[in-house]
């Protein structure tokens, strides 16, 4: 809330940082620094798959996981969605305070032995409840076949894929 106006600034505006020497200040014009990140990926030039999540800062680490489960390891879209997820706080929270956590891993549960393996390894890692990390949605096209194809994350209940 602005002191003495009684208003926020908005959910984006609290990304930029009041210290005038921060490379995100607050500044006449500026856009503020934004987690806001839609994805479309192309096959030969073509559309071929739109997918995206909400999660602040997360967002990026989620849909890289699912976009490399499904275009690398050769996933369907919905199981690509399903796979465990787990993402960092190393980096600076773009929403204030800011906070940081350097080597935190945040981790749904994963095969026997493997988080076990990163705490070996020095890794911090938290462990989030099943299906607790990502919304991931997406939406793909065999532009060869024309079939079109849909999958929605059921974590947090907030999305659904259907068709006919």
């Amino acid at each position: 809330v602005i002191p003495g106006l009684g208003f926020c600034l908005g959910t984006r505006a609290q990304m930029f940082n009041l210290d005038p020497q921060h490379p995100n200040h607050l500044e006449g014009g500026k856009r503020p620094r934004t987690t806001l990140s839609p994805s479309l990926a192309l096959r030969d030039g073509e559309p071929c798959l739109a997918f995206g999540t909400p999660g602040g800062d997360q967002q990026d680490q989620w849909t890289l996981e699912f976009f490399l489960t499904h275009a690398v390891f050769g996933q369907d879209l919905q199981a690509s969605i399903d796979a465990p997820m787990f993402h960092t706080t190393h980096f600076p929270s773009s929403f204030a305070p800011h906070d940081s956590h350097p080597g935190r891993l945040h981790s749904e549960p994963m095969e026997p032995g493997v988080l076990d393996e990163l705490r070996r390894r020095g890794h911090d890692v938290f462990e989030a409840d099943r299906s607790s990390l990502g919304r991931i949605c997406a939406v793909g096209i065999d532009h060869a076949t024309g079939i079109l194809s849909a999958a929605a994350s059921a974590r947090g209940a907030q999305a659904y894929a259907a068709g006919r």
